[in-house]
């Protein structure tokens, strides 16, 4: 009696933990949004919030409707139709006292993520309704029929075939039709620079708006992935293993990114890095129950590096415009994950009896586990291409997948939502025009300004001087400046006796076109920056030391360090006393 008691307490609990689990994969979708809206342009936000709330929304119909009953059995412990596709029908409403409401559930949050990763990779350019239509296709049929070859007692979970938690069914999946649809997209307007024969011969950044939002997101969905590993789980130390292979993965592959980018681009690149975790959970997704601590270590080792390459060769070489690196966190470590298991399988790991298959390459299995990967990988690979190259080609011919040109450059929130911003109240503006050819930090070679010659200090700060045939010995000066520089500046002209100044920031650069730091390892094509503008008017002051204090406040030894122009002033009037010329200066000088 009481094994009785405790078995069913045990099962009530861990139906409890499933449903939990479900909710903290539900939650990844908030995560999902906010990683595709941190990294791209502040124009797009609200048509990328529409999108995953869709994603979720289209995909819940689609999966009552179809979708559910493609994937699972009829009955448990049986397979419909050969093994490749569950029986359509509508169980949810004609049987619903029968009905299996954990499992619709659970697996329905896991359709949705499909969907969502395809989002990102198509971001700034697609039609909205034709986005509406391919979530979908993808909700109700591509990822249902392929889940059910490993999940709902299909062929490849019988041939032997291991994805616990979705490297290939969610995730490689997803990152294939992402790739095909950022393909036959087409890059963003900008993204590439072609020569005159059509060869693309430079890489622009399009740095991201929101880099916070960005890894909130991140944060998110980590979170979310103890429910998307974890749930499934039905014991303790299962649950137990699977949380730290889940956690030890996604650190290391952080970890690698960060000291690699750190080498390879002279700074730890952040929204790289942000994307390592994101690439080490994907990897780990697969083999999470099945692998130590070892191996987990080992698999996060191998994301953090396959994405940096990853990104690198999707914007150097095969030249997809992918604006979050969905392809290469979730398409290139989705496979990784999935030969892993074939590698990194071993008996020591509590999930190892219940998942039925033979140790990895790695723990002397050999190389039974690691064909059964590769074949069933490559069976879902096949399916996933040609379903969603025929979804996208249609879609394509029929109803179009881009937007205009003026869409596209004014933003789709404004052009398909009728959202002028989706931050009210906030200045929104887009650096990403340009191009940058010369350096704007190119060292002049002396850092010191008494010791440099006038050549370089007319290179670093310039003075521009118009005069007029009657000059009065009054001066308007407007000294252009970096913002680091703006104390010093200050500072010194209230030493020479300068005490009256207008400031504004504004934007722009000379013909250094702004400095050549680096996003996601591609050059930043920025060609306006943050500046200070300050305006003083002097008098009783002789204007050649204003110029000269001003010079050596703002002089760093760089090219661009500032430029000061000089006018003639006619006439200075003081409204408040209506003393003028010389008299109206006294105070500010």
């Amino acid at each position: 009696m009481t094994q009785e008691i405790m078995s069913y307490v045990n099962e009530q609990v861990f139906g409890v933990w499933f449903l939990i689990g479900a909710v903290l994969v539900f939650w990844m979708q908030a995560g999902f949004a906010m990683v595709e809206a941190g990294f791209t342009r502040a124009k797009n936000s609200g048509n990328i919030i529409m999108k995953n709330l869709m994603d979720f929304c289209i995909g819940t119909v689609m999966w009552f409707l179809i979708g559910s009953s493609l994937m699972l059995p009829a009955a448990e412990g049986t397979s419909d139709i050969f093994g490749i596709i569950g029986t359509p029908g509508f169980g949810v409403f004609t049987d619903y006292a029968n009905f299996s409401f954990s499992g619709f559930i659970f697996n329905l949050v896991f359709c949705a993520t499909t969907a969502t990763i395809v989002s990102g990779a198509m971001a700034e350019r697609t039609k909205f309704f034709t986005y509406c239509i391919y979530s979908a296709v993808i909700s109700g049929f591509i990822y249902p029929i392929e889940a059910h070859w490993v999940w709902g007692n299909g062929f490849l979970v019988q041939w032997g075939f291991h994805d616990y938690a979705g490297s290939t069914c969610i995730h490689m999946v997803g990152g294939i039709c992402a790739l095909i649809g950022a393909w036959m997209l087409g890059p963003r307007i900008g993204k590439f620079t072609k020569d005159k024969d059509g060869k693309i011969v430079k890489v622009h950044a399009f740095p991201g708006s929101n880099l916070v939002i960005g890894a909130l997101g991140v944060f998110i969905l980590w979170m979310g992935w103890y429910g998307f590993n974890g749930a499934a789980a039905t014991d303790i130390p299962t649950m137990g293993s699977v949380f730290l292979t889940t956690t030890v993965a996604p650190a290391v592959a952080t970890v690698v990114c960060m000291i690699f980018t750190w080498i390879k681009y002279g700074k730890p690149d952040v929204s790289m890095c942000l994307n390592a975790s994101l690439a080490g959970l994907v990897a780990i997704t697969a083999p999470c129950d099945v692998t130590d601590c070892i191996g987990a270590t080992i698999i996060g080792f191998v994301a953090g590096l396959l994405v940096v390459f990853g990104v690198w060769f999707f914007d150097n070489v095969a030249h997809v415009d992918d604006p979050v690196g969905a392809c290469a966190v979730h398409m290139l470590n989705g496979i990784w994950g999935t030969i892993a298991v074939g590698l990194f399988a071993t008996e020591t790991a509590p999930g190892f009896a219940l998942a039925g298959i033979d140790e990895g390459l790695f723990y002397g299995g050999g190389l039974t586990q690691l064909i059964k990967q590769f074949g069933g990988m490559g069976i879902i690979i096949v399916w996933t291409v040609v379903t969603i190259t025929l979804t996208f080609g249609i879609l394509k011919k029929t109803v179009g997948l881009r937007v205009s040109e003026e869409e596209e450059i004014v933003g789709l929130d404004i052009k398909e939502h009728g959202l002028a911003s989706a931050y009210a109240g906030f200045q929104i503006t887009d650096l990403t025009g340009g191009a940058m050819e010369v350096n704007a930090n190119t060292n002049l070679g002396e850092g010191e300004y008494e010791s440099a010659s006038e050549v370089k200090k007319n290179a670093a700060v310039s003075v521009i001087r118009e005069t007029s045939s009657e000059p009065t010995g009054m001066y308007k000066v407007v000294i252009i400046a970096k913002l680091a520089r703006f104390d010093a500046l200050k500072k010194a002209l209230n030493e020479l006796g300068v005490t009256g100044m207008t400031v504004t920031q504004v934007m722009g650069c000379g013909i250094q076109k702004g400095a050549g730091e680096r996003y996601r390892g591609v050059e930043m094509d920025v060609n306006i920056l943050p500046k200070t503008k300050v305006e003083v008017i002097v008098g009783n002051i002789p204007v050649d030391q204003v110029i000269e204090a001003a010079r050596k406040a703002l002089y760093t030894g760089h090219i661009g360090d500032g430029k000061i122009f000089v006018y003639d002033v006619q006439k200075v009037v003081k409204v408040r006393t209506g003393e003028v010329d010389f008299a109206a200066l006294n105070d500010v000088e």
